[in-house]
Formats: structure tokens, C-alpha cells, sequence
């Protein structure tokens, strides 16, 4: 009996969709996490901190839709690149191919272009873009092999204007903008789809740490737009990818 228990078991786990959220311990990316787990989604986030990870593990175990749902919690340094494949690989082994990729993990650290050390571009540059690179690679040949999958990038409202006091920020974040626009028509006679986001500011820790190192000016700049929250971007995200959008600019 127990045997048949664990096969059909299997068989609901298999039925899922499985999706891959990287920086998926907070902010926008947990939000999506958050949402997907509601639909139910198995859900694999990926993000650096442990402590934060296992707090976005709980929460989303308690927004699943069915207790049957498996949610894992993987520490990764996304600019690694043997970190990334590793760590997908094993969530693809446990959870089986990714219907969604949501490359959310980043970092932001504004200041005066002169001011800044070329370490914090050199940085940014590893994990907002190549971060991004890594885990679209990573998560690739499962796509291809199923012929299907959707990946959402996530840009920022600096990836399609200059801003001041962004200069390595936004610089990462156009070239996030430049790969997505790319891979769009590459990946899509494979059957993948490939969208982008750029959202504004949004209430999230991320913005707490932009802010102790923003320009007077750049304060002035962004408190022109309103402050959105992480759970209204989430679901303008998810609403485009499932209707086929490739761009959604919350605000």
C-alpha cells in the first residue's frame, strides 16, 4: 500500500509545473514565488542568504496550494557559474524541467559615477547580468528537450533610461535589456518563450540598502514615481507571461 501511496504520489509530482526563481527570497522574486506556490506550482528559489531562504520556504509551504507541493530553498551565489549549473542541475533532478525561469536576483548600489569603485561595476555587472546568463544557460537544455518553457528576466525601470546616480546599476540592467531582446527571437523557434520586466521602485529590502547610498539628486528623481510593492509587480509579471507579452513595465 505504501508502495502504491509513493508512485501516485510521483505521478501528482510530475503533473506539476516546476519553476525556478532566482533571488527568490524576497522582494519581487519571493512575491512570484509566493503567487506560483498559490496556483500550484512545485517551486525551487535561489538566493545567497540562508536564513532569508528558509523564512521564503516556510511562507511559501504555507501559501501552497496543496501540502503535496515541494518547495525547495538552494543557497547560491548566482555570479558563479559552476554554482548556477550545479544547483539548477540538482533542482531539475528533484523537481524535473522547469516550466518557468524568473531571473530576479540583483543588486543595486547607486552613487556618483566618479565616486564609485570600478569593483562595485565590476560587481554588479557579475551578478544583475551575468548572473542572469548563467542560470537562462543552465536551465536551457531541459527546455529544449521538452520543447517548451518560459523565462522572464528582470530589468528595472533604470534598464530603459539612464538615471542619474545609476550608472552601474543601469549599465547591468541594459544589458540584461539587449540579452532578453536577443534570445527572444533565437529561443522562440524552440518553443521557448522569453519575456522582460522593468519595474520601478518597489518597497522591497533591496531598495532599503539603494537608499543608503543614493545621490541627493537620485532621491529627488525617484520619489517623483510612486513606490510600488512587490506583490502588484509580481502579478503584472505573471499576467504578461501568461498572456505571451515580452515586455511588461509595471507604472
Amino acid at each position: 500500500m505504501a508502495t502504491e501511496q509513493t508512485v501516485e504520489q510521483a505521478v501528482a509530482q510530475s503533473a506539476r509545473s516546476h519553476s525556478i526563481i532566482t533571488g527568490g527570497s524576497s522582494g519581487i522574486g519571493k512575491a512570484i514565488a509566493l503567487n506560483l506556490a498559490r496556483q500550484g506550482a512545485n517551486v525551487s528559489i535561489l538566493a545567497r542568504g540562508e536564513e532569508r531562504l528558509l523564512q521564503a520556504k516556510a511562507e511559501i509551504e504555507q501559501a501552497r496550494k496543496s501540502a503535496a507541493q515541494t518547495v525547495l530553498a538552494l543557497r547560491v551565489d548566482v555570479s558563479d557559474r559552476a554554482q548556477v549549473e550545479t544547483t539548477i542541475e540538482d533542482a531539475i533532478d528533484r523537481l524535473g524541467p522547469p516550466a518557468q525561469l524568473i531571473t530576479c536576483a540583483g543588486i543595486a548600489h547607486p552613487g556618483h559615477f566618479q565616486e564609485l569603485p570600478v569593483e562595485m561595476f565590476e560587481k554588479t555587472m557579475a551578478v544583475n547580468y551575468f548572473g542572469t546568463l548563467y542560470a537562462i544557460r543552465a536551465v536551457l537544455p531541459a527546455m529544449k528537450q521538452q520543447s517548451s518553457g518560459q523565462i522572464g528576466i528582470l530589468s528595472s525601470g533604470a534598464g530603459l533610461i539612464g538615471l542619474y546616480g545609476y550608472s552601474a546599476y543601469g549599465s547591468s540592467k541594459f544589458a540584461v535589456r539587449g540579452l532578453a531582446e536577443s534570445l527572444r527571437a533565437e529561443l522562440k523557434p524552440l518553443g521557448i518563450q522569453v519575456s522582460i520586466a522593468y519595474p520601478p521602485d518597489t518597497n522591497t529590502p533591496q531598495l532599503e540598502v539603494e537608499n543608503k547610498t543614493k545621490p541627493a539628486a537620485t532621491k529627488e528623481i525617484t520619489a517623483t514615481a510612486m513606490l510600488w510593492q512587490p506583490e502588484a509587480v509580481a502579478q503584472v509579471i505573471l499576467d504578461g507571461m501568461a498572456k505571451g507579452r515580452f515586455e511588461q513595465s509595471p507604472g
